[in-house]
């Protein structure tokens, strides 16, 4: 039996929500699952994953081979980095503690990348959201003085009906 981790799809049309799970290969896209292994959801900006990475470790071990996209959230959840590390401790080239501090410097420069990045984007939502406010106050002046203008000319038109009126008669 081979086994691959894919994604398996849930979530309602137009709004996608993926299980990360070790299956047969055999199996259907959203068939049954041996292990259930974390969440991917893209509908969020970034997109959020919630994954179990000594369990995706341990399918690696045993020979399950991950699609494109699944091998793509392993990495960026560093799940393919553990296993990496595993593989030099048994082969002798890492101590454990080795493999477990490069591990944990790699999550903490991951976990100040995507601060950043979550820190730029709700600068630049602040960012619109000033000049779209900008824009709406510079057509509420506009509309105001349109506004203060057109009564003084109906005035104005009303008198000078008026006075032609007046002079018809």
């Amino acid at each position: 039996m081979s086994v691959k981790i894919r994604l398996q799809r849930h979530g309602k049309k137009g709004k996608p929500f993926y299980w990360i799970v070790a299956a047969d290969s055999r199996v259907k896209r959203d068939g049954k699952l041996l292990e259930k292994l974390g969440t991917y959801n893209p509908n969020t900006n970034p997109a959020t994953i919630d994954l179990d990475v000594d369990g995706a470790v341990k399918w690696l071990q045993n020979g399950a081979q991950p699609t494109d996209t699944a091998k793509a959230i392993l990495s960026y959840k560093g799940a393919m980095l553990k296993n990496h590390l595993a593989g030099g401790v048994r082969k002798g080239a890492l101590t454990e503690e080795q493999a477990e501090e490069k591990f944990n410097a790699w999550l903490e420069e991951k976990a100040s990348k995507i601060a950043a990045k979550v820190d730029g984007l709700s600068k630049a939502q602040a960012d619109e959201k000033a000049k779209a406010l900008a824009a709406e106050k510079e057509v509420n002046e506009a509309r105001k003085a349109v506004a203060v203008e057109a009564p003084v000319e109906e005035t104005a038109e009303a008198a000078a009906d008026a006075e032609v009126s007046n002079e018809e008669e």
